[in-house]
Parts: structure tokens; sequence; C-alpha cells
């Protein structure tokens, strides 16, 4: 061998130790492309290229999803794009976002809200969607039965049904006994539909236990509420149960403000109306725990689950958070039977 020949071995085995080995049968990392359709608006936060946010937004918790996807192995920006679309309480924007996602060659959906997921599965008969959000998604007909969803949809419902506002009505009357007429705000979507005639029952039902009245004000535009607000104190309400909705959630702020504007007290459908916004109470999920079982349905579904044989779970685990600061503002006294249940006090 020429000594140009024994150089030019030596190089190449170099070359060769130094190239990364692939196992035979082992393929690329895969980059998962998730899809985010939600109701609410853009978060006010920074964001990434894709519209999502970037560090976190207190509304979503978004930290604490992407802390439970990096757990289960996936990282933004290496085997992992979010992109998020956002249709700021029009609903009718819904259909052109899911089939630009579907466009971009999702994996998965990922739906916050009954047109979000409707507008997914109207746009794709196979991409898996995830829903968040879904207030008794069986009687929406987005899925088959809690334990059987069938189809392309599962994920978790956001409370465990029209019953959920009998408790927050009992919350409610417990901190303002003096309280027997209750107003409850509500979004007008063009009919009473299935979902929001359970709604008027179980409010009914539950006021007639407790002894108050219950009068229903709704909303279609966000233009309406001072309006509304203003109907709610000529009519001499003593309280206010605000029910949950995506117009309601993008206007938490205004809507905290007019209720301590008429000294309203008022209970809220997410423990950050009370935490950031100033609210006097809110029931609700734990965000952090639903935010970790989001991943988990995730991951299963991108590992080869599929999503109609993943049974809908209904949360098991409820906050109490009563803002003590604002209550004062108020004159009001929580009762101490009351603050014991509360996970969280803010004094």
């Amino acid at each position: 061998m020429k000594p140009s020949d024994s150089v030019l071995s030596v190089l190449l085995a170099l070359a060769l130790l130094a190239t990364p080995r692939v196992s035979l049968g082992q393929q690329p990392a895969k980059v998962y492309r998730i899809g985010w359709l939600s109701g609410s608006d853009p978060p006010t936060t920074e964001t990434t290229p894709e519209g999502c946010p970037l560090v976190g937004d207190p509304k979503w918790y978004w930290r604490a999803w992407v802390e439970a996807m990096r757990e289960r192995g996936y990282v933004q920006g290496q085997n992992l794009v979010v992109i998020c679309r956002w249709t700021e309480a029009r609903d009718e924007r819904a259909p052109a976002f899911a089939a630009e996602l579907v466009k971009l060659k999702v994996d998965l959906f990922v739906a916050q809200g009954y047109f979000q997921v409707r507008a997914a599965q109207q746009a794709s008969s196979t991409i898996p969607i995830v829903m968040l959000g879904i207030p008794d998604p069986v009687a929406r007909g987005l899925v088959a039965s809690l334990a059987h969803p069938g189809g392309t949809v599962t994920g978790m419902a956001d409370d465990t049904g029209p019953e959920f506002l009998a408790k927050h009505l009992e919350l409610l009357t417990e901190a303002v006994p003096r309280a027997s007429r209750v107003a409850a705000l509500r979004q007008w979507v063009g009919s009473p539909g299935p979902v929001s005639m359970r709604n008027t029952e179980v409010l009914e039902t539950a006021a007639q236990a407790l002894g108050v009245t219950v009068q229903s004000y709704y909303v279609q535009e966000p233009g309406e509420l001072e309006g509304v607000f203003a109907a709610m104190t000529k009519a001499q309400a003593q309280a206010l149960v605000v029910v949950a909705s995506w117009m309601f959630d993008n206007h938490a702020r205004r809507i905290v403000d007019l209720a301590s504007q008429r000294r309203l007290p008022a209970i809220y459908p997410d423990l950050y109306w009370a935490q950031e916004m100033g609210g006097l109470m809110a029931y609700a999920v734990n965000p952090l725990d639903k935010r970790r079982r989001l991943a988990d349905y995730v991951d299963r579904i991108l590992r080869g689950a599929k999503p109609g044989e993943l049974p809908v779970e209904q949360p098991t685990k409820f906050e109490l958070i009563i803002n003590l600061k604002t209550a004062k503002a108020l004159g009001l006294t929580i009762p101490p039977t009351l603050l014991i249940q509360a996970e969280e006090v803010i004094r």
C-alpha cells in the first residue's frame, strides 16, 4: 500500500467513527405538530412565531402544559411544534382556522370550546382532537358517551355538567346569606339549546331549594355588558353568578369591574378571576391538574392510542378561592365555615 493510500485509509476510518450510528430499523426522531384552536383572545404576553404564548399567561397556565409535555419527552423547538389560532369569541372564525391547521399538516388538534371542536371535526375526519373547556360534551353531541366517545374526539369535560352551577349558587348564598335575589350572567348564542335549557332548570331548582330567586341576564355582544349590569341594579339584584363562556372569559376584567362598581358580590367560573382580576369568589377545576391531564391525552394519542377508545374524563379536583380584600370593599364578612372550605384565601 502506498503511503498516500495508508493516510486515506486512516482518515476514512476516523470519519466513520465520527459519524453518528443509526441502528437497524431506527427511524429519525419525528417532529410532532399540534394545532391549538381556542375560542379565547390571543395571549397578552409575548408569543412564538406560531402565535402561542412564549412564557405563559395566567389565564391559560401555558407553562404547566409545556412542562408536562417536556416530562413526556416533547420539547418545543426540537420534536414538537405547537401552532395556535385564537377565534376571540367569534365562533364563525373557527372553521377557517381549523382548515388552515389541517393544511399545515398538524398531527393532532387541541380544541378549546364547542365551536372549535366542531370546526376541527368538520375540517378533518381523521386528525385526533383533544377537547378542553367543554361542559357536558355528551349533551352537546361531541361524543357518544364519556366511557366510549367514538370518532376522533376525546379529552376532558370542563365540569360535572349543569349541576355544577348549583354548587356555585350554594357557595354564593353561603357567602351572602342576606341575598334573596340573585342574577345569573349568561351568554346568548342565538337559541336555547339543550345545555342552556338544562342550565336554566338546574339554576331554578337550586334556587328553590336555597330559598332565593334567580333571574338570568343574557349578553350577545360585549357592548351590552354595561346595560345588563344596569338592569341588574334596577331589579335590585343582591348577588351574581357568572356562567362560563368564551365572551365572558375574554372580558373578565371588565365584568369584575362592573360587579365591583355595582357592589354585586359575585362568584366566577375560573380561578384566575379571583386570583388575578380581584373577583370575590371562584370555584372551578384545578387548572394545573387540567393541564397535566391534557398532556397525558396528547402523549397517548401521539403514541398510537385511538381517541374514540380513550374515555372522556370528568374533573375530580375543584378549588374554591375567596378574595377577602374584595369582600372588605363590598362590606361583606365571609363566614368562617366557608373560609375553611377554601383552598386559597387572598388577604
